[in-house]
């Protein structure tokens, strides 16, 4: 049976690929107001699937809680979780989950993570009222699109341990289907200009690597040339048979282990009124990494032999300092 985590890891590749396939077909009017729509889902399923995995799937971390007024027109000390207007429980959003994982579980996502989510959700906002046709505009999507895959496809890797080369994760730059030099003659409407004057000042306040992990945008050049060598590869994502496999195994330690050091300390420090960063707790957790059932020496690229090894905890342990430290009350 999959754990919830993974059933919204899966959803997540789902809705991601999705994007991907409706971006590249060759005659489809509402492309990037699509691919932002489903872009946006896939990411906010990410985030959940995350926060479940670090917090040994209890769906109560990524549900969303509310005081309630009582008879006497007082309002509870109790929490109550939100529900909708059919009656279902809410769950929290995109940049709720992205907060709770850098701040309550001490993730470590690089900023401009956020910044690319927060130009595709202006995307998507903007992309139930109007149909754009533009093509400056489409040119922008597709940049700010290709940083998201390849955001996706790194964090995805980083978290869960999964190789996603065997998908064609990439779209298509619009050269391979449409005409650079001609576009349809339509004057952009108010609404239009603004989103444009809104991507543009984001992308110009950061400053871009492409050779980093993660990107806000990627400037896409097209350029065709015949070539028998390969450098024609480069472009695309390959299955070669030399590659340093991932092993199948690891996927299952990453969900046993989700937590470093980092993510360790500060749900310690967001569970005890007395926790404190110092020989006390080093002593205290130094006896528990030698036990398998709550550490795990690994290495850091799964992929790479070479790489550094670091030790992952399994949220477990946190029972284990329960009889050192005094817990918060949590009033829910």
């Amino acid at each position: 049976m999959k754990s919830r985590s993974r059933a919204l890891l899966d959803k997540s590749l789902g809705a991601i690929l999705s994007a991907i396939e409706v971006y590249n077909k060759p005659d489809f009017d509402y492309r990037e107001e699509t691919f932002s729509i489903l872009a946006v889902n896939a990411w906010e399923l990410l985030l959940k699937a995350r926060i479940l995995q670090l917090d040994n799937n209890r769906l109560s971390s990524i549900m969303v809680y509310e005081r309630r007024q009582n008879a006497d027109g007082s309002i509870s000390t109790k929490l109550y979780r939100k529900k909708n207007r059919a009656g279902n429980q809410i769950s929290i959003g995109i940049f709720r989950a992205y907060d709770l994982l850098v701040n309550d579980y001490g993730d470590n996502i690089d900023p401009v993570v956020r910044t690319n989510l927060e130009v595709l959700v202006e995307i998507r906002d903007n992309s139930v009222h109007f149909i754009n046709k533009d093509l400056e505009i489409s040119k922008r999507i597709l940049e700010i699109g290709t940083a998201t895959l390849k955001n996706y496809l790194n964090i995805v890797r980083q978290w869960f341990g999964l190789d996603l080369s065997t998908y064609n994760f990439f779209i298509m730059p619009l050269g391979f289907f449409r005409d650079f030099h001609t576009a349809e003659g339509v004057t952009m409407n108010g609404q239009e200009r603004k989103l444009l004057k809104y991507v543009k000042a984001m992308q110009a306040a950061v400053v871009e690597d492409e050779t980093n992990d993660f990107n806000l945008a990627l400037e896409i050049d097209i350029k065709f040339k015949r070539t028998s060598t390969d450098s024609a590869s480069l472009v695309s994502i390959s299955n070669d048979p030399n590659a340093l496999p991932i092993k199948l195994e690891e996927e299952n330690i990453r969900e046993t282990y989700p937590w470093d050091y980092g993510i360790l300390t500060t749900r310690l420090r967001k569970r005890y009124t007395d926790f404190k960063l110092n020989h006390k707790y080093h002593q205290t957790r130094k006896p528990l990494e030698k036990d398998e059932r709550f550490c795990r020496l690994r290495l850091l690229d799964p992929g790479n032999p070479k790489s550094q090894k670091k030790k992952f905890y399994n949220p477990n342990i946190l029972k284990e300092f329960d009889h050192y430290y005094n817990r918060k009350r949590m009033i829910r």
